[in-house]
């Protein structure tokens, strides 16, 4: 798709994912067994026919960077376009350092490379939102109904905090653009936009002209009457990583069969890099129920409503429940974990009892040994 053009969002921001995001961003957070929360994003973006994709960079992006390289797994290394990582953006008086206030100001710190898009629109996406959208029927329908900006929502199954709402007329029209809400009513928004390119710059330039930083303040409910705002509603699984108990919400949910269909469909696949492992064994003793399990495992012991990435290691006696168990963790021998979301490289000893519960997951943080 010739006439799109990608720009991802990945920075740090307030949020309750604790441990998670100590080393990373919550754009870089495995998710699912093998992907990162960014895979979704690029392989919206790549499955609907967008070859050049600009990531924005805030804090904490190493991890980011290591994960995107040059873009080949989403067939997006190219000598012309493809994948552009864009380096963290300016402040005022302290680089790097403030927390970051909103997207407008995030593009004007990109503001040079908002010149090079040839394509004539913009799919503007957070790198954190875990969706399978069919993003060329959203472009599709954007171009035919003469938008200036449209807004991709869904229901409110998926939120967790300060979202923004869109109240909508039978026209498809957005009404209101509402946010801080106790009571959230109207079509919570997914930080999914399509504008034309040409407006995005001419918006990126007034709001940095007058010190504005927020999209949905500053353009989105500013501009509400002003701009042919328009929603397109969609259906099916969504999830925005932005607390521990989010995140371990949506993982249990690829549990079940009908959401890890809707999100990985064979129509619109979900790219990500290799783990280059061999194949997952289970020994004779061990016990494997209702789980997702990636390759390079080595199960010994008992794995229940669980989702172990790569490299996994579960000794003999070992007991792991309703966990999620991230690269080359160990689990030593008759260790009991219940509740559990063990980031990469940790290690749990003998003999160790580990019990959280549904409603406040434990978090280890990367490289502990406990």
């Amino acid at each position: 798709m010739n006439g799109l053009h990608g720009i991802i969002f990945s920075y740090e921001k307030r949020n309750d994912l604790r441990e998670l995001t100590e080393i990373r961003s919550a754009a870089s957070i495995p998710f699912g067994g093998r992907y990162r929360a960014v895979d979704f994003a690029l392989s919206n973006l790549v499955n609907a026919g967008v070859t050049d994709v600009g990531v924005v960079l805030h804090g904490r992006y190493q991890s980011m960077v290591d994960h995107l390289g040059t873009g080949k797994v989403w067939d997006l290394s190219r000598k012309r376009g493809g994948l552009r990582i864009l380096p963290p953006f300016n402040y005022q008086r302290n680089w790097g350092v403030l927390p970051f206030r909103g997207k407008m100001e995030a593009l004007a710190g990109v503001r040079s490379y908002l010149d090079t898009i040839r394509q004539d629109y913009v799919a503007l996406m957070d790198g954190d939102l875990v969706v399978n959208l069919p993003l060329s029927d959203i472009y599709d329908s954007h171009v035919k109904s003469g938008a200036d900006i449209t807004v991709v929502c869904g229901d409110d199954s998926f939120a967790t905090e300060d979202g923004t709402y869109f109240e909508k007329n039978e026209d498809g029209r957005v009404t209101e653009v509402l946010y801080n809400l106790h009571r959230p009513r109207g079509y919570r928004g997914l930080e999914v936009y399509i504008i034309s390119t040409a407006m995005l710059k001419d918006l990126v330039d007034e709001c940095a002209a007058k010190d504005q930083f927020s999209w949905r303040r500053d353009v989105l409910r500013a501009k509400k009457d002003t701009l042919n705002l328009r929603c397109y509603i969609w259906k099916g699984f969504a999830a925005q990583i932005r607390s521990v108990q989010e995140y371990y919400d949506r993982s249990m949910q690829l549990l079940d069969p009908a959401i890890r269909a809707d999100l990985f469909c064979a129509q619109r696949p979900i790219r990500a890099k290799g783990a280059d492992k061999s194949s997952t064994y289970i020994g004779s003793e061990g016990k494997c129920v209702n789980s997702l399990v990636s390759d390079g495992c080595r199960i010994e012991g008992t794995v229940e409503n669980s989702i172990l990435f790569p490299g996994v290691v579960v000794e003999a006696g070992a007991v792991v429940r309703n966990c999620v168990l991230f690269k080359e963790d160990i689990i030593r021998r008759n260790a009991q974990l219940s509740y559990i979301i063990a980031d990469k490289d940790v290690e749990v000893l003998a003999d160790r009892t580990l019990m959280g519960h549904a409603t406040y997951p434990i978090v280890l943080a990367k490289g502990s040994v406990v």
